[in-house]
């Protein structure tokens, strides 16, 4: 196998995207994620730029790292000063990170444009700098920024970026493709060119703007490239960077090139869901090998196949990279789904038994009154346990009344719940504020139950998401609630439809309080 280096530039290129932003703490944490995951090259940022950046550096240097080694980012010298009075390749050493990366201009109209300064002196920018650098850090990389489009503008220039970068000894030349509109074809043909003039060992640091970025990146290795730089999640700037979570497996399952372990790429799913965490980001669910719907099945002729041979569609094992099989129910759903899913709940189903039919039928019917279970499995599963006759009614809720009241114009509303439970033969009758009325009423609830069932303290609301359903009602159109619950050991999906939100919202936190008290049930009954 070959071997290709990874090089994270999550913690710098990463929260250059919209909407991003890690505290130093956040990059510590993700800075020892990437290096259980196998990672040889972490940029944690630029130094000289901001006081975040500067803390980072001071801070990872008490963390013990694995294998990761750590990389600071920074640019050439600027024009007229020598790179010992320059204060940013000086902070660059003062880092003393395991590694530094200085980009430079490859693009001849750059050099004129952005340093506007003679081609020959940014030469002798680039030169200047390395050569500095690497008589006083361990490693030294050059990025060549543009270089792609610099090559297609002249080709010629393009090349003496390089040369200077290697006669000043640079470890590993990365060409960038910093604008992100370079095709997979073209970067074949580049990077052929480039070995021809150039012996250093070459990298490549690809950005998104045409959807190529993993593209461009795996032609790239296929050419002879040893070093790939990307993000985790493909977060980056404007559409972003190579995502490293579609490069890995590219690189190590499909083209059997070594750049982490089996182990290593089994926790990539945990890794990318981390980050996104800590980005404050949903994840995205149809994100490549690590989404949740990246090995989903919804068609009852897919499901039904996959049960026989998984790769009949599934262009992998999911578990390779952490993720795994899931069947989907929906009115597109087969006896196999059904069956798949009962499975999945440990409940015993079987084929030719009328109880699936039952169930396929009433999900259809469901579905198409604007029920949606691919959200909402914990709703799925009691649907399954009322049409087998295994479902407990740990209570019942005999009626509910809310109030939105608002008392001034410029005060907000006031919103209340009063709701009367039944369980076993006592009934609680409470009332609760919140703020809104789905929330007043799920306070109501609660504390109406947790004085029978004191676990539910334990339930919390993660997510809350109301669909008007196209129906051409306007206002009285019919509203679907997906709501997700959790407790300490995870977190489950449950629907409610109605034209009412209210009654909407209601049947979902009844499944989703339902749902809990089953599974807490289920946990305390021995293992046989």
């Amino acid at each position: 196998m070959s071997l290709v280096k990874l090089y994270d530039t999550t913690l710098r290129d990463g929260t250059q995207a919209e909407d991003i932003s890690f505290l130093v703490e956040d990059k510590i944490r993700i800075a020892h994620k990437l290096d259980e995951t196998g990672i040889a090259y972490i940029e944690g940022g630029w130094p000289g730029s901001n006081p975040k950046d500067v803390a980072f550096f001071k801070d990872i240097k008490k963390e013990k790292l694995s294998q990761a080694k750590i990389a600071a980012f920074g640019s050439t010298r600027r024009a007229k000063i020598t790179p010992d009075k320059d204060q940013n390749i000086r902070t660059l050493v003062q880092s003393e990170a395991d590694a530094v990366t200085i980009f430079g201009k490859s693009w001849d109209f750059q050099v004129h444009e952005a340093l506007r300064i003679p081609l020959e002196e940014n030469l002798e920018l680039i030169f200047d700098s390395l050569e500095y650098l690497k008589a006083r850090m361990p490693e030294v990389f050059y990025d060549a920024e543009h270089f792609f489009d610099g090559y297609k503008a002249n080709p010629e220039y393009a090349i003496k970026t390089l040369l200077a970068a290697q006669q000043a000894g640079a470890d590993c030349i990365i060409l960038c493709d910093t604008n992100g509109g370079t095709m997979p074809f073209e970067v074949a043909s580049i990077v052929a060119e480039v070995q021809k003039a150039i012996i250093t060992p070459l990298g490549i640091h690809t950005h998104n703007d045409s959807e190529c970025a993993v593209a461009n990146s795996i032609v790239a290795v296929q050419s002879g490239i040893v070093q790939v730089q990307g993000t985790i999640n493909g977060f980056g700037e404007r559409c972003g960077n190579a995502n490293l979570c579609s490069v890995i497996p590219a690189l190590k399952v499909k083209m059997k090139m070594e750049c982490v372990s089996d182990q290593q790429m089994r926790q990539l799913r945990d890794l990318s869901r981390y980050v996104y965490e800590l980005a404050n980001l949903a994840p995205d669910k149809h994100q490549a090998y690590v989404g949740n719907s990246a090995f989903a099945h919804k068609g009852g002729v897919h499901v039904s196949a996959i049960q026989r041979h998984p790769e009949t569609y599934e262009h992998m094992r999911p578990e390779l990279v952490g993720n795994t099989t899931r069947v989907l129910v929906s009115d597109l759903s087969g006896r196999a789904n059904i069956l798949a899913k009962a499975t999945e709940f440990n409940i015993n189903l079987d084929s030719k038994d009328p109880v699936t039919l039952e169930i396929l039928e009433d999900i259809k019917a469901m579905e198409n009154r604007g029920y949606q279970f691919e959200g909402a499995e914990a709703s799925f599963e009691l649907l399954m346990k009322r049409a087998l006759g295994t479902h407990r009614k740990f209570f019942s809720v005999i009626g509910f009344r809310v109030i939105d009241e608002k008392r001034h114009e410029d005060e907000q509303p006031i919103s209340e719940a009063t709701i009367k439970v039944k369980v076993g033969g006592k009934i609680e009758h409470t009332a609760a504020e919140g703020s809104g009325p789905v929330n007043a009423l799920d306070n109501a609830l609660r504390k109406a139950l947790e004085k029978f069932y004191p676990k539910l303290r334990d339930v919390k609301l993660h997510d809350y998401k109301v669909r008007v359903l196209p129906a051409g009602q306007g206002t009285a159109s019919s509203i679907r609630v997906l709501i997700e619950s959790g407790d300490k050991e995870g977190r489950w999906g449950t629907v409610g439809v109605s034209s009412n939100v209210i009654e909407a919202s209601y049947q979902a936190l009844i499944d989703a309080i339902e749902f809990k008290l089953h599974k807490d049930e289920e946990a305390a009954v021995p293992k046989q």
